[in-house]
């Protein structure tokens, strides 16, 4: 498509935006990226107050539960285990402290940039117990289903997951009455494709999945407006250069001949049936709950973080006392605070929306 044409779509849907006059509506973003993208460029700017964006729980870090960091914890100062994770679970708070604190009392805790890495660790130390704490949606969860296939190849017997993977399309309908329409996310529409969201359309959950560029996104937004006035439930995909009706056929076989569904918790929104990935059968020698026999914990929140309610779209960041003041990237008190994809992290970087210029489309 050339650039003219491309301004030219972007243009006709500010205009649908700004000339909207209906009644308010509750648009949710589910994607970390989307989250900061529209604070990047300055979208809000350009809506109507009838219509308000809502950040979701698109950031896979921030729904991960306080009780996962307790059980990290747990497997790193009571049975000596070196811990492998991405660098932002580190900082992320526990019930009583974080990885990071638990570093200070002598835990090993190594970053590392995929589940890959923590394999390649595990082989090259042979003598440590070596947990990788498998977060994330469909987007990073093959490489974990990859990474323990390949420890099993090796015949690693020092190796295991601590798995807090989760699966997004029974986040939409737990949330349906949080928006009247959802971003759905780019990134992980690519694994899935888009036959969840013609299924969630029938149960009365509407949305449009979209790109990341600023045109990208106002289309989705005009989409949505346009097709809510009608008064049914719709979905549309305006990512179609890359999203398709099957996905990645080849990843979401991976994942189903290595993990199976299973009930799970939510930071904030509680346990949802069916939403989240543990490691089944064939590699249950590589499940860390298993292997160390792990107690049921149940994480407690610093009860003055509202990050609960922002993943729900019930609070806006700056609506929490701990917000810029006791809660800062440099010392967050919330997971939402610590993520590079966390909606506190936008809010904080970003400033206020109304401070923020439409970059040129």
């Amino acid at each position: 498509m050339a650039e003219s044409t491309k301004d030219s779509a972007a243009a006709a849907a500010e205009k649908i935006l700004k000339s909207y006059g209906g009644r308010p509506l509750r648009i949710m973003e589910v994607c970390g990226t989307h989250t900061h993208e529209i604070f990047r460029l300055g979208i809000r700017n350009v809506l109507p107050e009838s219509i308000r964006l809502i950040s979701g729980p698109g950031c896979p870090v921030c729904v991960t539960p306080t009780g996962f960091i307790d059980e990290a914890v747990m497997l790193a100062l009571k049975y000596n285990c070196t811990i492998t994770t991405f660098g932002d679970l580190v900082r992320v708070p526990g019930t009583e402290m974080s990885l990071a604190g638990a570093r200070t009392k002598g835990a090993h805790i190594e970053v590392v940039y995929s589940p890959l890495d923590s394999v390649v660790y595990a082989v090259s130390h042979p003598d440590e117990q070596v947990v990788f704490l498998s977060v994330g949606f469909e987007t990073t969860t093959p490489a974990s289903c990859i990474a323990v296939r390949q420890a099993e190849r090796q015949g690693l017997s020092n190796y295991s997951l601590l798995t807090a993977n989760k699966t997004m399309d029974n986040a939409y309908a737990a949330l349906k009455d949080s928006a009247d329409a959802f971003l759905y996310p780019g990134h992980v529409s690519v694994i899935t494709g888009t036959r969840i969201y013609e299924r969630l359309r029938e149960e009365g959950v509407s949305g449009v999945v979209t790109g990341f560029t600023a045109g990208e996104i106002l289309t989705a937004l005009a989409v949505i407006v346009n097709e809510i006035q009608k008064g049914r439930p719709f979905f549309r995909n305006c990512y179609p250069r890359v999203v398709t009706d099957e996905g990645n056929v080849n990843a979401l076989k991976l994942m189903k001949e290595t993990m199976i569904p299973v009930d799970a918790e939510w930071r904030g929104i509680g346990i949802i049936p069916q939403s989240g990935l543990n490691l089944n059968n064939s590699y249950i020698s590589f499940d860390a709950r298993k292997k160390y026999t792990l107690p049921k914990i149940t994480g407690k929140p610093n009860p003055a973080c509202r990050c609960g309610d922002v993943l729900r779209g019930e609070c806006s960041p700056d609506g929490c006392s701990c917000f810029g003041t006791a809660c800062t990237p440099e010392h967050p008190v919330g997971a939402c605070m610590v993520s590079g994809e966390g909606a506190c992290a936008a809010y904080y970087k970003y400033g206020a929306a109304t401070q923020i210029k439409m970059e040129k489309i």
